[in-house]
């Protein structure tokens, strides 16, 4: 599978590019985004022929195999054999240029010129990643994956490709120290898988107030017609103040829903949600002084007192 790699601008005044020729030079370029994540490859002529130079028929796998040969020469690639009989190549310098963030298993076995005849890492597993084998049962690190070689004996692998050199710590249980809640262990690990039900008390808060982009998209749900991303930038913002303030977000939605009915402009958010929160004087939702007016069933109103 063909990959994005990276190409550095040192690369086109390379003097062991030079060495080689143009077409050499195309495809080992080519070469860099076939490569697996170690930088190895079938070393087949007529296969790279077909994935670098298939809009180019004349120069078929017969020239390949002369680019690849040049490449070889000039110390750009290894050729070499594996133990399976089969031929591969090996970008020299691949660890030196890329830099591969977890770096998928390789099916092709190491240089054994370059890499110390290493090796392959299986195709099932990542670097970093724990297999079966180096676990034993009481689930802590098996001997064999606690230690490392120094640096200097990785044969220049970057930074996180390495393996856990340090035992999972574990609690009675099973459970890892990070899955239990040291202030309640009654309820069980933190972590649930999807649709078990909720072990003791434990239940999520809900949440107390409403943030200013929930707020903003039920005002725009709420008109005919969506308003402009100006309009509504606008009107984040002033949302966003008031939220700042510690003003109620019941407050602030009964702002947004008498500006969107008056259609009236963002700035005056902060006077309608003071509206809401102390209505004016002569308001049904008032408890303030009311002048006094005789009533219109008298009856009714006294009771027969008078």
């Amino acid at each position: 599978m063909a990959r994005i790699r990276t190409i550095k601008p040192e690369a086109f005044i390379s003097e062991s590019l030079a060495q080689v020729s143009v077409t050499a030079e195309r495809t080992f370029f080519g070469l860099l985004t076939q490569a697996d994540d170690h930088g190895r490859f079938r070393d087949q002529g007529a296969v790279i022929a077909g994935a670098l130079w298939s809009l180019r028929p004349e120069h078929g796998p017969l020239g390949v195999e002369d680019d690849l040969n040049q490449l070889h020469t000039a110390g750009l690639i290894c050729r070499y054999e594996g133990e399976d009989g089969k031929r591969y190549l090996h970008i020299v310098t691949w660890a030196k240029h890329q830099k591969i963030n977890r770096p998928s298993g390789s099916r092709c076995p190491t240089c054994p010129r370059h890499e110390g005849g290493r090796p392959a890492q299986p195709s099932g597993s990542r670097h970093g990643e724990l297999t079966a084998a180096s676990v034993n049962p009481h689930g802590t690190l098996a001997e064999d994956a606690r230690t490392l070689p120094e640096p200097s004996e990785r044969n220049g692998e970057s930074a996180g490709q390495e393996r856990f050199c340090e035992a999972s710590r574990t609690t009675q249980g099973g459970l890892t120290e990070e899955s239990v809640n040291p202030h309640r262990p009654d309820l069980g690990p933190r972590i649930l898988d999807l649709g078990s039900p909720p072990v003791g008390d434990a239940s999520a808060p809900a949440p107390k107030t409403l943030s200013t982009k929930a707020l903003i998209a039920e005002y725009a749900a709420a008109c005919a017609n969506r308003p402009p991303g100006s309009f509504l930038g606008h009107l984040g913002k002033q949302t966003a103040a008031l939220l700042a303030e510690g003003i109620d977000a019941a407050y602030v939605r009964a702002g947004l829903e008498r500006l969107r009915a008056k259609g009236l402009h963002p700035s005056v958010l902060p006077s309608l949600v003071n509206e809401a929160m102390n209505p004016p004087a002569g308001d049904g939702s008032s408890t303030g002084h009311r002048p006094w007016t005789n009533p219109v069933d008298i009856q009714a109103a006294y009771g027969g007192d008078l």
